[in-house]
C-alpha cells in the first residue's frame, strides 16, 4: 500500500491515470437534507427572497494561531495582505513555483494572530503543508468535511442571503443590522450566543454568513429559522446549494496543480495516500495523458485583479513572467448556457444503452470530482475546458462555468460542450455511452448582472 500521494501516482504509473481511473464519487453527500421542498424552488428563492444555508458539512476548516500566522499567509498567498483587518475576509489565492494555480480558499482574521481557512481541501492541505515544514511559529487546528470525519464539526456555518435577508436579519437582532463592508465582519448576540458574521453573498445576493462554535449550533439555528418565519424564508438543501456558482460565476474545482512537477514533489511525499486529494477522481469529455493539461493560471480564471506583486510569494517569479510575455489574457473564463434543444436531444439519447449520450444528473451534473468537459468552436477545434455543469432554474437551462480562448470569449458566440468521455473508464458513474455535441452561448461570468456589479458594494 502507498504511504503518500507520490507512491500511489507511481502506482498507477501517472498521475492523469490515478485520478481518471478513480471510483471516488463526484460529490459526496454530507449530513444537510438534500431537499427541503425542491431544488428548483430553492434555487428561484434566493433570487426572489430569502434563504439560509447550511455551510457547516462540506468544507474543511484550518485554524492558524501564531507569531507567523501571517508571514505563512503572505508567503503563500498571490494577493495582498497589507490590509486586513481584524473581523474581515479575503479570498485566498495560491500557486505553485510555475505560476499554476493550487485553488482558492476564504480567510478569516479572527483576532491579530488568529486565521481561519476555509474551503475544499487543496489550499487547506497547501497551507498545513507549508505550515509543517516550513518552520513557522504557529499552532493548527485541522477540521475536515463531514464525510472524511466521524464527529461533529468543530464549527457551525449558516447563511441567510437573498433579496429578503436583511428583513430576517433585522427580525432576528430586533433592529436594523450594522452597516458593514462586503467581506468584513462583526459580532451578533442570536439565541444568547456570541456569533461571528461576515457580509458576503454565496450566489452573488447580499446576506451574513454565521459562524460559531458547534455548541452552539441548534440553538442559533432554531433562532434563524424563528426570524425567517414571517419572511416565508426558505431552507436551501445541499443539492441546490452546489448549483449557486453557476450563477455567481466562480469556479469551484480547478485541478489543484500538486500532480505533478518537481517544486510540488516535496508536497506529494508529505500527503499521506488516505487524504482527500489523494483518492479524488478526474473524467469528462476533455482528455489528455498530460496532466499538466488541467492545469490553470490565476489569470486563466479571472483572479488576475488579485495577483499583487506587493510581497514575495510561492510563484511570484513565474506570474512576472506570464505579465511579460503577455500570457494573462490568452484565456477567459465565462458562463455557457447550453441550447435547450441539444440538451433535451441528449435528454432523449440516454434512454438508448450503449448508443446514447451520458446520463445528465441534474442539478449539478458532474461524473467526477474534477469534471473537465471540451469546449470546441464550431469547426470543432479545441477552444477550451468547461469545468463546472448544471441546471438554474432561475435561468431555465442548462449552464456551465468554462475557461475559453479569448478570441471566442466575447458574449452571445456559440461554441460546442462536448458531453461524455472519449476513452471509457473504469469510474463506476460512467455507463456504456457515446459523446453528445452540444450548442452553448458564451456569456459572462458571473452570467447574473447584480452579482458582477453591485453586490459586493454595502446592502
Amino acid at each position: 500500500m502507498a504511504a503518500n500521494l507520490e507512491q500511489k501516482i507511481a502506482d498507477a504509473g501517472s498521475a492523469q491515470t490515478m485520478l481518471w481511473e478513480s471510483q471516488s464519487p463526484p460529490i459526496v453527500s454530507t449530513p444537510v437534507t438534500p431537499e427541503f421542498t425542491n431544488w428548483r424552488d430553492e434555487q428561484l428563492a434566493w433570487r426572489s427572497n430569502a434563504v439560509l444555508y447550511d455551510q457547516s458539512h462540506h468544507l474543511a476548516d484550518l485554524n492558524i494561531r501564531g507569531k507567523d500566522a501571517l508571514k505563512l499567509i503572505r508567503d503563500t498567498a498571490i494577493n495582498s495582505v497589507e490590509y486586513f483587518p481584524v473581523n474581515a475576509a479575503k479570498q485566498y489565492v495560491a500557486v505553485n513555483d510555475e505560476g499554476q494555480l493550487i485553488g482558492d480558499n476564504i480567510l478569516f482574521r479572527y483576532e491579530e494572530d488568529e486565521f481561519q481557512a476555509v474551503g475544499i481541501p487543496p489550499t487547506i492541505n497547501w497551507l498545513q503543508y507549508h505550515a509543517e515544514t516550513g518552520g513557522y511559529d504557529v499552532e493548527l487546528v485541522r477540521d475536515n468535511p463531514s464525510y472524511a470525519r466521524k464527529g461533529n464539526p468543530l464549527c457551525y456555518r449558516y447563511e441567510i442571503q437573498g433579496p429578503g435577508a436583511f428583513n430576517v436579519i433585522r427580525e432576528l437582532i430586533g433592529g436594523e443590522p450594522p452597516d458593514v463592508k462586503f467581506f468584513h465582519g462583526t459580532r451578533f448576540t442570536i439565541a444568547g450566543k456570541m456569533v461571528r458574521a461576515l457580509r458576503h453573498g454565496m450566489a452573488g445576493e447580499p446576506g451574513f454568513e454565521f459562524v460559531g462554535p458547534w455548541a452552539d449550533h441548534e440553538g442559533v439555528r432554531a433562532a434563524l429559522l424563528e426570524a425567517g418565519k414571517k419572511h416565508n424564508m426558505i431552507q436551501v438543501g445541499g443539492r441546490a446549494y452546489l448549483t449557486n456558482s453557476l450563477e455567481s460565476g466562480w469556479l469551484p474545482r480547478p485541478l489543484p496543480a500538486f500532480y505533478s512537477g518537481k517544486s510540488t514533489a516535496g508536497f506529494r511525499k508529505w500527503l499521506s495516500a488516505d487524504e482527500i486529494d489523494a483518492n479524488v477522481s478526474l473524467g469528462g469529455s476533455f482528455f489528455s495523458e498530460n496532466i499538466e493539461d488541467y492545469y490553470f493560471s490565476p489569470y486563466d480564471v479571472g483572479y488576475g485583479k488579485i495577483v499583487k506583486f506587493d510581497h514575495d510569494f510561492i510563484g511570484r517569479k513565474a506570474l512576472e513572467a506570464q505579465v511579460a510575455d503577455g500570457q494573462t489574457t490568452a484565456n477567459r473564463k465565462v458562463t455557457l448556457q447550453w441550447n435547450g434543444d441539444d440538451v433535451a436531444k441528449a435528454w432523449a439519447s440516454m434512454y438508448q444503452p450503449g448508443v446514447g449520450a451520458k446520463f445528465i444528473n441534474l442539478p449539478i451534473a458532474h461524473y467526477a470530482t474534477y469534471h473537465y468537459d471540451r469546449v470546441e468552436a464550431p469547426n470543432g477545434s479545441l477552444a477550451g475546458r468547461s469545468l463546472h455543469t448544471g441546471y438554474s432554474a432561475n435561468y431555465r437551462s442548462m449552464m456551465s462555468i468554462a475557461v475559453v480562448d479569448a478570441a471566442v470569449a466575447e458574449p452571445g458566440t456559440e461554441l460546442v460542450v462536448v458531453w461524455g468521455e472519449p476513452k471509457p473508464s473504469s469510474k463506476v458513474q460512467v455507463e456504456d455511452h457515446v459523446q453528445f455535441k452540444i450548442r452553448a452561448t458564451v456569456h459572462p461570468a458571473p452570467i447574473d448582472a447584480h452579482a458582477r456589479t453591485s453586490y459586493r458594494k454595502n446592502a
